[in-house]
């Protein structure tokens, strides 16, 4: 059995309703897919690249899981068409009913074909680190062989994000756990 830490990510209303509540129903969902065994807190995230959306509802959660790579990929994708996702329409890093990634996979490194594990993108996305860091902090990340926080440090050092980019929120349909 393998560690899974799973990137979520809303800004559109699923038909499980507004994003937070779409996040919390696809935690529970994630369940098909192994046993969920800790749950990062919500954030409300600045959009990166197209920035005409809205803000963006995201979080982390612990996964393990008997799944190989490309299967735990194949039902997580599975899983974002059941909330509405398209990925083949839309603007790239769009609005979205639901985003799914594997950022870690125990100490797998993986660089295949719309497979890349770690998240090729995970050391550059505050939205993605500081709930990472919340649950899995001293992590150590395969092939930067840093840890989540010292990634998100490093971001944070280096950033000229204004403070509320990434912003941690309460959620009723989220703490009902």
């Amino acid at each position: 059995m393998r560690t899974a830490y799973i990137g979520m990510g809303a800004n559109l209303a699923s038909w499980a309703g507004a994003p937070e509540t779409t996040l919390a129903a696809a935690a529970r969902r994630l369940e098909s897919l192994g046993r969920v065994t800790r749950r990062s807190s919500l954030y409300s995230t600045a959009p990166v690249g197209f920035a005409a959306q809205p803000r963006f509802v995201n979080a982390v959660v612990e996964l393990e899981t008997d799944l190989e790579p490309r299967e735990l990929l194949d039902g997580l994708l599975a899983i974002e068409v059941e909330f509405g996702r398209d990925r083949t329409a839309g603007v790239v890093n769009g609005p979205r009913t639901l985003d799914l990634d594997i950022l870690l996979l125990g100490d797998l490194e993986i660089r295949e074909p719309n497979l890349r594990i770690p998240h090729p993108r995970l050391a550059e996305r505050a939205f993605v680190l500081a709930p990472l860091c919340e649950i899995a902090a001293e992590n150590i990340v395969p092939g930067c062989e840093k840890t989540v926080v010292q990634l998100l440090d490093s971001l944070l050092e280096d950033s000229q994000t204004n403070s509320d980019a990434v912003a941690r929120i309460e959620s009723d349909a989220w703490d009902a756990r």
